[in-house]
């Protein structure tokens, strides 16, 4: 059963206690998890009766887009449901207690995590310090998008409310706790500890129930991504682009990495019933890398889940936008056109060893949530400027672009390969110590300075950690803290405390006061040298107004806080 700790703001989020259920006769197998979608959002009722009347249990419910979850016997159930009158679709969401990986969470990321060639020799004296936080001189995405310079004219309010859909948040972080609203955050998520095989999946359950507390983070991505958007001004380890905000914890992702469709559509309803401003979503939605609607390498229960997710999600990002939500969203790091995709031999990534290659047709598939509405897609730059060998293109989908990191920046130079190419951001202590990075004393281990791990000390002797990341998981979050400025500088102020700003506005704004960055010259880009295949190649089009490996430029938060009325 999905677990929720909903409060009194939430309206559209409901999880039902689970009946007993007879099991009908023409049901049978194992019990497994349905994702069953209502037609349309009024006819959630007359779903949730086709489900139990085809042998389901309903375990969780979102009324704002009419979306539910059932537990039901594997064969049988999705036939009769599929008939019922108010069912759109019907589809496989997961087994019950299986998964997808043998190996143990936290899922690593092949391009976040690569290795660097020369790790271990970092070097220190590249970014000059700007007098901000200890640790801020290794933060040249800070520099690159002048959030220095625009704290000379505001660090963001802090009734700016700035979700976070991602593995959760280290509320706890000494860089993090003075701007954590815990009140507000929320975990929709329960996890997996193992399949039923004994394979670990999220690792043991640290809590009772398996349902994280609101400020805990098992993976490390999520609070990767928090630190960057507002990590606290405090004289302490590093601070974020707009370290005057609030964060706020809207988990929809499992430990081990894996984002499923009921919890994401419940925190993207929860981030518009709480009022949040602007949400970071760095992932794209498990199983289908890319949700099609009657692909020909698929099954048709393959589709109709596809279809499902293509549905609930578009609801979803329709309603956040409705209730003033800006959605900024990575472009991906599938180094690939998003308007003429490659082929997708990653999906489905979920349930095991179920992966097949697929022809893409760029008119009738998706990736979510970065192709869906109202997304602002962000794709990534390295520290000199060039777009990342990994990163997503193309003109269709992206709007802006953002420091990300890119490990192969600087080919023929010292700088290739080096840990500080890469993007720094707070790491939970308990992540440190699950991975062998740090040891139960706080000490960085051989391990930890090998990646680079960092730690800073208050004179109470209270410790934070640091780690490097790359990814447009890194680029989007420097979007967000611009989009936060942008709010806190230009938004409504009402009497009762609350922010707002139409997501519209918020977006011209962005890219309006966006750096003009042009395509390089050849616009066609390989990175064989680098060490990557000919699948890496990238060709840019457009001109500097707007083009695809830049978009509408690199965003730019003290242009945004003192141009941005010009786009208003």
């Amino acid at each position: 059963m999905l677990a929720a700790a909903v409060g009194p703001l939430v309206a559209t989020l409901t999880v039902v206690a689970a009946p007993t259920a007879t099991a009908l006769p023409n049901l049978s197998g194992r019990t497994v998890e349905y994702n069953v979608l209502a037609s349309d959002a009024t006819g959630l009722d007359a779903a949730m009766a086709a489900a139990r009347a085809a042998g389901g249990t309903v375990t969780a419910r979102n009324t704002a887009i009419g979306l539910i979850t059932v537990s039901a016997p594997e064969r049988g159930f999705t036939e009769r449901v599929g008939r019922a009158n108010g069912v759109f679709s019907a589809a496989r969401s997961r087994s019950i207690g299986q998964a997808p990986k043998s190996a143990s969470a936290p899922r690593p990321d092949a391009i976040e995590k690569e290795p660097a060639g020369l790790a271990g020799k970092a070097r220190t004296a590249k970014i000059q310090s700007v007098g901000l936080d200890p640790l801020d001189n290794n933060l040249w995405g800070l520099t690159s998008v002048r959030a220095d310079l625009a704290r000379d004219k505001t660090i963001g309010d802090k009734r700016v409310k700035v979700g976070v859909l991602d593995t959760g948040v280290n509320g706890t972080h000494p860089d993090l706790a003075a701007n954590f609203n815990k009140a507000l955050s929320r975990n929709f998520v329960k996890d997996i500890p193992f399949d039923e095989n004994g394979v670990i999946v999220d690792g043991p359950c640290e809590f009772r129930g398996c349902v994280d507390p609101a400020d805990w983070d098992d993976n490390g991505h999520g609070t990767h991504v928090a630190g960057t958007i507002a990590a606290a001004a405090n004289g302490f380890g590093v601070s974020g682009v707009a370290p005057g905000v609030s964060i706020v914890n809207i988990r929809g992702g499992q430990d081990s990495g894996f984002f499923f469709l009921q919890p994401v559509v419940d925190a993207l309803t929860y981030s518009g019933d709480a009022g949040l401003n602007v949400i970071n979503m760095s992932f794209f939605a498990d199983p289908w890398l890319y949700n099609c609607d009657n692909n020909p390498a698929d099954t048709p229960e393959q589709q109709a889940q596809q279809r499902t997710i293509k549905t609930a999600i578009t609801r979803a990002m329709n309603y956040a936008y409705r209730h003033g939500v800006t959605q900024v969203v990575s472009l991906g790091n599938q180094h690939s056109d998003l308007g003429a995709p490659q082929d997708d031999s990653s999906s489905p990534d979920y349930p095991a060893n179920t992966t097949h290659t697929r022809k893409i047709d760029n008119s009738s598939c998706l990736s979510l949530p970065v192709e869906g509405p109202h997304a602002i897609g962000v794709s990534s730059y390295g520290p000199s400027g060039a777009k990342a060998d990994y990163s997503n293109y193309g003109l269709e989908k992206i709007s802006v672009s953002a420091p990300g990191g890119y490990a192969r920046d600087f080919f023929g130079t010292p700088w290739f390969n080096t840990i500080e190419n890469r993007v720094l951001s707070t790491m939970p202590r308990n992540v440190g110590l699950a991975n062998g990075l740090i040891d139960a004393a706080g000490n960085i281990t051989p391990a930890g300075a090998l990646i680079g791990v960092k730690k800073d000390t208050k004179p109470d002797g209270t410790v934070g950690f640091y780690q490097w990341l790359q990814g447009t998981s890194m680029a989007s979050p420097h979007a967000v803290g611009v989009a936060a400025l942008i709010v806190s500088q230009y938004g409504h102020y009402d009497s009762h405390g609350n922010v707002t700003m139409n997501p519209d506005r918020v977006q011209k704004v962005l890219e309006g006061t966006a750096f003009k960055s042009p395509c390089p010259n050849p616009r066609t880009v390989d990175y064989i040298k680098e060490g990557r295949d000919a699948s890496f190649t990238a060709t840019c089009e457009g001109d500097l107004q707007f083009n695809g490996f830049y978009g509408h430029g690199q965003v730019d938060a003290f242009a945004a806080v003192t141009r941005g009325a010009e786009f208003l």
